[in-house]
C-alpha cells in the first residue's frame, strides 16, 4: 500500500497566546446587575455542552486536500501539545514531527505514531501528546472502503 505524503503544516506558537481554546486577552466588562441568588437547581453540576468544532467531515470528499483541511482545523490541539511540552520547558526550538497514521474505512485513525528517525523534535511527551490528538481525529470516509496509510509532517516553531 502506498503512503500519501501531504504538504507540511506550519504551526507558529506564541507562548502567551491561548488560541487553542479560542480565548482572548481582552477582558469583558463587569456586569452592572447583581447576580441572582442561587437556587438548588443552579447548584447542581452542569455537563459541558458538546463541543461543536465546526468541521463536518461527512460532507468532505476523501482527498489530500480534505485530509490537510482536517489537520489544519485541529492544529490548535497540536499547538497546545507543543506549548505544554516544549515552550513551557524553555525548549523553544523549532523542528519537525513526521507523523504516520492510517485512516480506516470508517474515517477513524488507527496506528498513529511519530517517526522518531525522521523527526527533529525529540521529546517523548510531545510525541505522546500529538499521537493522542491524532487518535481521536475523524476524517472523511474513503470511497473505496479501504484503509489508507498517511505520512504527515508537522513543522513547529515558537514565536517570541
Amino acid at each position: 500500500m502506498k503512503r500519501a505524503l501531504l504538504p507540511v503544516l506550519m504551526l507558529l506558537v506564541a507562548p502567551s497566546v491561548a488560541t487553542a481554546q479560542g480565548t482572548s486577552s481582552k477582558k469583558k466588562p463587569a456586569a452592572t446587575k447583581p447576580a441572582p441568588e442561587a437556587t438548588p437547581s443552579d447548584e447542581a453540576p452542569k455537563k459541558p455542552a458538546p463541543k461543536d468544532d465546526g468541521l463536518d467531515v461527512s460532507k468532505l470528499p476523501f482527498t489530500p486536500d480534505s485530509i490537510r483541511q482536517v489537520m489544519v482545523h485541529n492544529a490548535p490541539r497540536i499547538q497546545e501539545c507543543y506549548e505544554s511540552h516544549m515552550v513551557e520547558k524553555d525548549k523553544k526550538v523549532e523542528g519537525k514531527l513526521m507523523t504516520t497514521f492510517t485512516i480506516t474505512a470508517e474515517g477513524a485513525v488507527r496506528s498513529a505514531k511519530v517517526d522518531k528517525v525522521q523527526s527533529t523534535l525529540k521529546d517523548a511527551g510531545l510525541n505522546d501528546c500529538v499521537v493522542s490528538v491524532l487518535m481521536v481525529l475523524d476524517f472523511p470516509r474513503p470511497p473505496d472502503g479501504r484503509d489508507h496509510p498517511i505520512e504527515y509532517p508537522i513543522n513547529l516553531k515558537a514565536v517570541e
